[in-house]
Formats: C-alpha cells, structure tokens, sequence
C-alpha cells in the first residue's frame, strides 16, 4: 500500500515539474529588424500583428536599431504591418505588410528589409537588375530632392524676413549659402539678386554700391538663364511672367548701375516675354531714358506705353514732361512740340485730381494751352507771372 501512494505521490510531482512548461508552451515569440529603402534601421517603428482568425492585435515598437521582440504571441496566421511611426500607424499609412503570416509556439523571425522587398516587387513585374538598378536610383534622387526643396524652402522664408525688417547682409548671406547647396534654382539666384539690389539702395559709399548693384545683375542673369533652360522642355503662363519679371527687375538693377542701355534692353525684353505687362515695362523704359536725358528716346517709350494701355494717365503726363523739354522760345512766348499740350490734357482727363494735375496745368499755362477738365468744358489758363 506504502509503495503505491509513493507511486502516487511520484506522479503528482511530475505533473507538477511538467505543468509550467505546458502553460510555457502556449503562446510563441515574435521578432525582426525593420530596414528603409537604403537599408537603415527604422527606429521607432511600429509593426502591428493582427491574427487573421480571432482579429487580437500586437503592436510592437523598434528600438534605434530598428529591431523588434515580443512574447506571448498566440499561435496563428497574421498580417503583419509596419508603419514609419505611431502616427502613420493611426493614420494606417502603411510602409509595408505581408500576409498569412505563421506564428507557432516557437520563436517567429519576420524581418523588414525595403530595399529587398523592392527589388523583389520589381522581380515579379518582370523587371531586369539594370532596371531594378536605375528604379532604387530614382528612388533615392527623389528622396535627396525632397530633402533639397525642403532646406531651401526655409532659407528662402529666413530671408525673407531679414529683407523685410531691411537686414539684407543676413539675406544675402542665407541665400549665398542656399546657392553653394544647390546653384540650379533660378528662384533662389533672383533672390539674392534682390537683396544685392535692396542693399545697394542702403549704401553710402559709391562704389560699394557699384558694386552689390553689379552682383544683383549678374545674379539675375544666372537666374534668367537658369528658367530659359528649364522652359526649353516645359513652359507654362506662369513660368512666363517669372520670366519677365527677372528681366523686369535686371532692367531696375543695370538703370541704378547707370547701365542705360542694358536697362532699355532688359525692359523691352521683358515686354516681348510678357505682352500684358507690356505698358509697364515700357513706362520703366521711359523713366529711364528720361532720367539719362535722352528725351526723343523716353517720348518714343512712353508712346509704346500707350499704345500697350491707352488708359495709363502717368505715361501721358511723362510724355508732355519730355516733349516740354524740347519747347523753345520765340520771343517771350515758349513753343513747345505739336503733341505736348494733348498729353497734359490728357493726364488730366484720366485723372483730374491726380498726384500730378496741379504741375499738368501749370505745364499748360506755360505754352499757353487752355485746359479742359474731364467733362470736356474748356477754361482759360491763368496768366503769367
């Protein structure tokens, strides 16, 4: 009787070594390394289990090297996806998964590796390595240019701001350090060349003036040449008018350099790219000859002016201000060109009350003109004093 209650009690204490090591047995492990397109270790990741029969998930976060481990893993098939962060997770933006996915009572291995996930995609599309090759290629070119427009970007908003509070060293040396990380953007070229143009105004000194006004034109050369490059295979309407704008504004740097000629021709340039702006720049080719004294040239501009918009009252008013320039005297009485009381006449019927209406009729009363206002009634022009 005493050896079977010690067979007994043996037994007992067998199930009680064995039991831990069942329960033990119940559930599996899971682990693996998660790596980008470039082969680097995700950190931070999340990769989710979600068991295919019953619909339990696991998630699971990668520490800085990219790995991940779990225990108590029931038994199952699963999908299995990773997401870049616990954000995209919520978001369900998914890097990667894969399906059917076994987990047994023993230690699962699922790594992640894009770069090969990629290549095996590509496979099974029927692509070659070459072509394989030059898809990782692109891949990556895309990435360096995300990460490009990105650096860019905030140097371009940095400047901006110092030029508007009228720090233009600090946005000359921000958009300096933009050229060096990437020399092919005519934006950040025009840039700099604005606030080579914005300092100059700024200077005291003549020839350093001279100078930063001599950078800015080169500098919206650079960018001029750049954008025509890129409009030979694509161009839109608004590629167009940034075009012309760069003209526009190496017109402005070149007239303040005393560049005259170079100014009239980026101007008139800018008028050709961009026919709707054209009285605009045509007016600035005016202002400059006018302000280089070449009177019948200025006349010529402000006429192009004109006839691009026949409602620009200043182009008038510009007009009879050089055309009185070439009056002369005969007698006591100044004779002024056939056309120039027309064009104070007209400046004052556009606008009556206009910044320059006291000086039009002031010009009128000195060839003797009557003025008319905007209502077509005619009255004598004061006298001489």
């Amino acid at each position: 009787m005493k050896k079977h209650f010690a067979i007994f009690v043996f037994v007992l204490l067998m199930l009680a070594f064995c039991s831990p090591v069942v329960f033990a047995q119940a559930a599996g492990s899971v682990k693996g390394v998660c790596k980008d397109a470039q082969g680097n270790p995700i950190a931070d990741a999340i990769v989710v289990y979600s068991n295919q029969d019953n619909g339990q998930k696991y998630t699971l976060k990668t520490n800085k090297k990219g790995e991940y481990f779990s225990l108590g893993i029931a038994p199952g098939h699963y999908n299995v996806s990773l997401y870049k962060s616990a954000e995209d997770a919520k978001a369900n933006k998914e890097l990667f998964h894969f399906g059917k996915v076994p987990v047994s009572l023993d230690e699962n291995t699922l790594d992640f590796d894009l770069k090969k996930q990629a290549e095996d995609t590509a496979k099974g599309q029927g692509m070659t390595p070459e072509q394989i090759k030059q898809m990782q290629e692109a891949q990556e070119k895309q990435k360096k240019e995300v990460n490009t427009v990105k650096s860019l970007n905030e140097k371009l908003v940095a400047s901006n701001t110092a030029m508007q509070a009228g720090d233009f060293d600090t946005a000359i040396s921000t958009l300096t350090e933009a050229t060096q990380m990437d020399a092919n953007r005519d934006v950040i070229w025009a840039r700099l060349a604005d606030a080579y143009r914005g300092s100059a105004l700024k200077q005291t000194d003549r020839a350093e003036k001279t100078k930063r006004l001599d950078e800015a034109v080169t500098d919206y050369q650079k960018a001029l040449d750049l954008k025509q490059k890129a409009m030979e295979t694509k161009k839109t309407p608004d590629d167009t008018k940034q075009l012309a704008a760069y003209y526009n504004n190496l017109g402005e740097a070149a007239g303040k350099a005393g560049k005259v000629d170079d100014a009239v021709k980026a101007y008139s340039q800018a008028a050709v790219v961009n026919p709707e702006g054209a009285a605009g720049y045509y007016y600035n080719v005016g202002a400059v000859l006018t302000n280089a004294g070449k009177v019948d040239d200025a006349i010529a501009a402000f006429d192009k002016c004109i006839a691009a918009d026949p409602t620009r009252a200043d182009a008038y008013y510009q007009k009879g201000v050089n055309m009185i320039g070439k009056a002369t005297l005969q007698g006591d009485k100044m004779v002024a060109p056939q056309g120039t009381a027309e064009a104070f006449q007209k400046y004052l019927e556009l606008q009556p009350a206009g910044p320059y209406a006291d000086v039009a009729k002031q010009m009128l009363a000195s060839i003797g003109s009557s003025v008319e206002t905007g209502f077509g009634s005619k009255k004598k022009a004061p006298p001489k004093k």
